[in-house]
């Protein structure tokens, strides 16, 4: 099988969470937890990081990862998707003599993210799955949802309250952690969701949006706690 590589994407500026990527998270940098799980899988050829800021970049190079290049100020605007910087990532390394099979995208702020579980995803690519995308479920059935109209609380889907919970559709959420891909079916597509992409579940105690302090909090709890029960955590 040809090479694999690991993109973790982690660019300077951050308007809600000041340094967020690099901000330290029981006990190191934040960035450290998805570089040290990507090279603890030993399934990448490469483990990089994408940025535009040189403590980030220093940073990531103490943890093991290379930083052979700095993202473009394209890829680092506010505007810039996901997409736009793998693209910029893969096309550079093409340009340095350097092509991968296949890809993992890693959030720099992905505390949760085991090397377990990036071996497992990796290996769940196949001739009929493009892309392997983390998901768990939502905790309370959004079909229940109800929406706020005049000031008044409307059932948004009045078909579904009379069922009971368990006969209802269980609906998944993407947790932002990591997403595996074909390297091929992604720069072809230019999408990383598209539809050949396979879930991989897990659960709600593993996920924490991290966007403001109540979340940063709450990532620290949840992943004391796992620490607790599982020290490999």
């Amino acid at each position: 099988m040809g090479q694999a590589i690991a993109i973790i994407t982690a660019r300077g500026g951050s308007k809600r969470i000041p340094r967020k990527n690099i901000r330290e998270f029981c006990g190191k940098p934040i960035i450290a937890y998805s570089i040290e799980a990507a090279l603890e899988s030993k399934a990448f050829d490469e483990v990089m990081v994408s940025t535009d800021d040189a403590e980030i970049a220093e940073i990531a190079k103490k943890y093991g990862a290379e930083v052979p290049f700095y993202r473009s100020s394209a890829a680092a605007n506010d505007f810039a998707t996901t997409a736009d910087v793998l693209t910029e990532v893969l096309n550079q390394y093409e340009k340095l003599g350097r092509s991968f099979e296949r890809g993992c995208c890693i959030y720099p702020t992905a505390p949760f993210v085991t090397a377990q579980k990036l071996y497992d995803a990796m290996n769940r690519l196949s001739e009929d799955v493009d892309t392997v995308l983390p998901v768990t479920a939502y905790s309370f059935p959004p079909l229940r949802g109800v929406v706020i109209e005049d000031g008044m609380v409307r059932q948004r889907w009045p078909e579904y309250f009379k069922m009971r919970s368990q006969d209802l559709e269980q609906i998944y959420h993407d947790v932002g952690q990591f997403y595996c891909f074909w390297v091929d079916a992604f720069l072809k597509s230019g999408v990383l969701v598209g539809e050949r992409t396979a879930p991989y579940v897990v659960s709600g105690l593993e996920v924490q949006d991290i966007d403001n302090e109540e979340d940063w909090t709450l990532a620290e709890l949840k992943y004391m706690y796992l620490r607790q029960r599982q020290p490999e955590v």
